[in-house]
């Protein structure tokens, strides 16, 4: 069963929503997501494992803060909710701005990130960053009277999904709407992450996945491999939205991870 809850944070309250028990694996999601996009991955990796999946600070039901956004902040909230939930090593599973969030955790922590994996993460370099300011917006769109921005946002993202996966695509817009004002702003905190001077500081073994057809990641997928050494797996047809359109293979790669950890130690 999955059960939600919330821990205080130097931020105000953070959300996160769990099932299972014994060892921890923590999931991050993307902008502008929430939990929910781990809604169907949480069961099947909490059936021999404590998986919780939270809101990043400034998403879903989480706080808040009015300050600009930073992957440096978003990692501030993650240790606060594992330090309030008195986690002294966990697994740890970032998705796209997620995998960039949990790039810096497992640089910070250490030791105590007993695995990582990164799904569809930005390998994100010093020309990318000097590029930031002229990049497009992914998901702000200006609120308009006669509501077209709401079918603008879906027609943004609708060719990330298939036919039949609308469900999933609500679910986007759900998260989305609700942060709309700063929907973009976790898009812009990963471009300008200096991601090149963490990514040698990380001593978790790392897995990199990325879905065959998630077109903005595939160009890091290499890079990231090899930048951290990490096993590395594509998953055929799946896309951006990997964890709700291939639930049971995110699932099986994530305890793969957990369990190869084990074996090694």
């Amino acid at each position: 069963m999955l059960t939600a809850h919330y821990v205080s944070s130097r931020f105000g309250q953070l959300h996160y929503v769990e099932c299972g028990e014994g060892e921890p694996v923590l999931l991050l999601h993307q902008t502008p997501r929430s939990w929910a996009e781990y809604r169907d991955v949480l069961p099947l990796v909490g059936a021999g494992h404590r998986a919780i999946a939270m809101d990043t600070v400034g998403y879903g039901a989480s706080a808040k803060p009015a300050e600009d956004q930073s992957i440096e902040m978003f990692a501030d909230g993650v240790e606060d909710l594992v330090d309030g939930l008195g986690l002294g090593s966990f697994h740890l599973v970032g998705h796209h701005t997620g995998g960039v969030v949990a790039v810096e955790v497992a640089a910070r922590l250490g030791p105590r990130v007993r695995s990582l994996v990164l799904s569809a993460v930005p390998f994100i370099t010093p020309e990318m960053r000097a590029r930031a300011a002229w990049r497009r917006p992914v998901d702000w769109v200006q609120p308009k009277p006669d509501g077209s921005h709401l079918l603008e946002l879906w027609n943004r993202r609708r060719h990330f999904y298939e036919p039949g996966q609308e469900a999933a695509l609500n679910r986007f817009m759900a998260d989305a709407l609700r942060v709309l004002e700063r929907a973009e702003d976790g898009h812009i905190a990963v471009r300008l992450y200096p991601m090149d001077e963490r990514l040698p500081k990380i001593t978790a073994p790392a897995t990199v996945v990325c879905g065959q057809d998630d077109h903005p990641s595939m160009p890091s997928f290499e890079p990231l491999v090899n930048a951290l050494s990490a096993k590395g797996h594509i998953v055929p047809g799946a896309g951006v939205p990997l964890p709700e359109q291939r639930p049971e293979e995110f699932a099986r790669l994530v305890l793969a991870a957990v369990a190869a950890e084990a074996t090694d130690h």
